[in-house]
C-alpha cells in the first residue's frame, strides 16, 4: 500500500472538514486517468463525464471512510469502478457496426442511423501521457483507449472487464481488485483469465502505438493530409491508394459497413467522394490518428460537423477507417462548429 504524503493528509483533513478546495487538490492530478478507466469501462465519452461526476459526488460523501490504508488514487478508481459496474448492470454493451452483421459488397446510398443501438463513442486523448498508467501495467495510457481494445472490452460481462482494466491498465493487485468487486481473489484470477482470453481473440497482436512508433518521421502526418485532401478534392484514386486491400470502413451509427478494397471503393465512389464539399481539421482520437470532418451540402454556406474519422494503420497504410458520424463528438475535441 502507498503511504500518504504529508500534504495529501493535510488536505484529506481539510477536505473532511468541508473544504471543496482541498478536495479539489486531492481529486485534479487524477481526474483525466479516471476518465479515462470510465470510458474504457463504458465505452462512450458521455457516459464517462456523468460516471466521473457521479463517482466524486460519491468520493466526496464518503470521504468520513477513508482511512487512508490505500492510496488516494486507488481509493478513487475504486469507487469509479464501482459506479461504472452499476452503469453496465443497467446498459448493455455498447456496439460497432462489425458486431451487428456481414459487411455489405455495394454501397448503401439511403442507410439510416440505428438508433436502439448504443454505440461505441470516439476519445478524446489530448492530455494523456504515452507513458504507463502505473509502473508494471501491461498497456500503456494510450494504448488502453485504442479503439480495438476499447471494443474487445465490450464484449466483457462487467466484472471480467472491471478486472482487466484494474489489473493490466491500473496495476492493482488481484487482491485489491476482489475487495474493490466484494469477491474473492479466486474469483478475480478466473475472471481474468477469461477476460485476456477473450482480449486476445479480438485485439491485433501489435498495437497502434506500436505501429506509430515504427513509421518515419512525418509519416502519420502525411497520411492524415493525403487522406483529408483526397476527400476535399473527390480524389478516388489517392484515396484508394492510401488503403490495405483488406481495409474496413465503418459509421456508427449507420449499422452497413464495408470490407475489402472492391467493397470500400463502391462505398467511397457513390458516397464520401459524390455528397458535397468537406473541410478537414486533423486530431487525434483514441490514441489513434483522426480527422474531424465537416460537410457542405448543395444550397448550404458553411461546412458542419459531420463525423470523427479514427483512422488505424497498418504498414504506413490506413486499414480501418471508423466514422463516429453526429456534432455531438465535436465538443468532445473542442473542435469548432462550423467551418467556412
Amino acid at each position: 500500500m502507498s503511504e500518504i504524503s504529508s500534504s495529501t493528509a493535510d488536505d484529506l483533513a481539510l477536505a473532511r472538514g468541508g473544504d471543496d478546495a482541498a478536495f479539489d487538490r486531492l481529486v485534479a492530478p487524477l481526474r483525466r486517468d479516471l476518465h479515462a478507466h470510465c470510458y474504457r469501462m463504458l465505452g462512450s465519452a458521455h457516459d464517462a463525464d456523468d460516471a466521473l461526476q457521479d463517482a466524486m459526488v460519491r468520493a466526496w460523501r464518503g470521504l468520513a471512510r477513508f482511512e487512508g490504508r490505500s492510496s488516494v488514487r486507488t481509493w478513487l478508481h475504486t469507487i469509479a469502478t464501482r459506479t461504472c459496474l452499476n452503469v453496465i448492470e443497467n446498459r448493455g454493451k455498447r456496439a460497432l457496426p462489425v458486431d451487428l452483421g456481414p459487411s455489405s459488397d455495394r454501397a448503401v446510398v439511403d442507410d439510416a442511423p440505428l438508433t436502439e443501438v448504443a454505440w461505441l463513442g470516439p476519445y478524446s486523448d489530448a492530455g494523456l501521457s504515452s507513458g504507463r498508467a502505473a509502473p508494471e501495467a501491461r498497456y500503456e495510457q494510450r494504448e488502453a483507449v485504442e479503439l480495438a481494445f476499447v471494443a474487445a472490452l465490450q464484449h466483457l460481462p462487467g466484472n471480467q472487464r472491471a478486472a482487466l482494466l484494474l489489473f493490466e491498465v491500473l496495476d492493482f493487485s488481484a487482491a485489491e481488485i476482489a475487495e474493490t468487486m466484494g469477491t474473492s481473489t479466486a474469483s478475480v484470477n478466473s475472471a481474468l483469465q477469461r477476460a485476456r482470453r477473450i482480449v486476445a481473440e479480438k485485439v491485433p497482436p501489435r498495437t497502434q502505438q506500436q505501429t506509430l512508433r515504427q513509421l518515419e518521421d512525418g509519416r502519420m502526418q502525411e497520411i492524415v493530409a493525403e487522406f483529408s485532401a483526397a476527400l476535399e478534392n473527390g480524389d478516388a484514386d489517392s484515396l484508394l491508394a492510401l488503403l490495405t486491400e483488406d481495409v474496413t470502413w465503418s459509421m456508427p451509427p449507420l449499422p452497413h459497413w464495408y470490407h475489402g478494397i472492391e467493397a470500400v471503393t463502391d462505398f467511397a465512389v457513390r458516397v464520401p467522394l459524390t455528397c458535397g464539399s468537406w473541410r478537414h481539421v486533423p486530431t487525434s482520437a483514441n490514441g489513434q490518428p483522426a480527422v474531424a470532418c465537416y460537410l457542405r451540402r448543395d444550397g448550404e454556406t458553411t461546412h458542419s460537423p459531420w463525423a470523427i474519422n479514427v483512422l488505424t494503420l497498418e504498414d504506413g497504410l490506413i486499414r480501418e477507417i471508423t466514422a463516429f458520424i453526429g456534432a455531438e463528438h465535436f465538443r468532445l475535441f473542442g473542435l469548432p462548429g462550423e467551418l467556412p
